[in-house]
């Protein structure tokens, strides 16, 4: 009886094992991600009611490491910080850069002055579309003003953040990778749709330099928006933490099985 037992065991482990193997085959082509933490140290971010971008934004990125580490170790999970630091925007892209990364997913909390509105916003560098795009775009890069010399940083390409028309010029740049982006962004979304109570507002393209030099797959990811009383307390309540990590978790997982990449 306890040979039968063991036996029986020994296959239940192994068919486990085989669905586990199947479900996450991301290791094959993905052998790295990174995952970065908007804002940071100096760099509050977005802020109401006793809320800072930077905190919530590290929380969910650990989180959703977490999940992808436990889940695919073979797969190295790396992280533009993971404490509260401050790190410079092109620095951040050049983490992934330097490491060959094959994904690159920004995570970030919205912020806006009309406050009811809502939901969840998964962006790629590329061409704005409207105003509100624009306007995203220009509160983030707004973290340069906190590096010292930017202006002399040949990795902006003399961008100049106080000039819209720059920010309508930059916005043009394309990423060679942006048909992929776009693929996982979408993803991105259909899981918030389903896994969390916000509201996804979809897809869009803007221009933002944590964005623009990536050499990888790359989403800008805007959780919900700070300035909304619904959103600012899931985002920060441990549930919505969860299920917002776990969204983006199932996203990349299914991006990566996809047979397109």
């Amino acid at each position: 009886m306890k040979k039968l037992l063991g036996i029986l065991l020994l296959i239940f482990s192994l068919i486990h094992l085989g669905f586990l193997e199947k479900k996450y085959a991301i290791q094959e082509g993905t052998k790295t991600i990174v995952i970065d933490a908007g804002h940071g140290g100096k760099d509050p971010g977005a802020m109401y009611a006793g809320k800072k971008e930077k905190e919530v934004a590290l929380a969910v990125a650990l989180k959703v490491g977490k999940l992808l580490e436990d889940s695919i170790p073979n797969v190295k999970i790396l992280y533009t910080r993971k404490s509260d630091i401050f790190v410079e925007l092109w620095e951040r892209t050049n983490i992934a850069n330097k490491a060959k990364a094959d994904l690159f997913i920004s995570i970030h909390c919205n912020a806006a002055d009309n406050t009811s509105a809502e939901g969840t916003e998964t962006f790629v560098m590329g061409l704005h579309k409207n105003e509100s795009n624009l306007e995203v775009a220009k509160r983030e890069n707004a973290s340069i003003l906190l590096e010292e010399n930017y202006q002399k940083n040949e990795n902006y390409g003399g961008f100049d953040p106080n000039s819209p028309v720059g920010h309508i010029i930059f916005s043009m740049f394309q990423n060679a990778y942006l048909n992929r982006s776009l693929d996982l962004a979408s993803k991105v979304e259909n899981e918030f749709r389903t896994t969390t109570q916000l509201k996804s507002r979809g897809v869009k393209q803007a221009g933002f330099l944590v964005l623009w030099k990536s050499s990888m797959p790359s989403v800008l990811i805007e959780i919900g928006f700070l300035s909304n009383q619904k959103d600012r307390e899931y985002m920060t309540s441990s549930e919505g933490q969860d299920n917002i990590s776990h969204s983006i978790f199932k996203a990349v997982n299914n991006f990566t099985n996809s047979k397109t990449n």
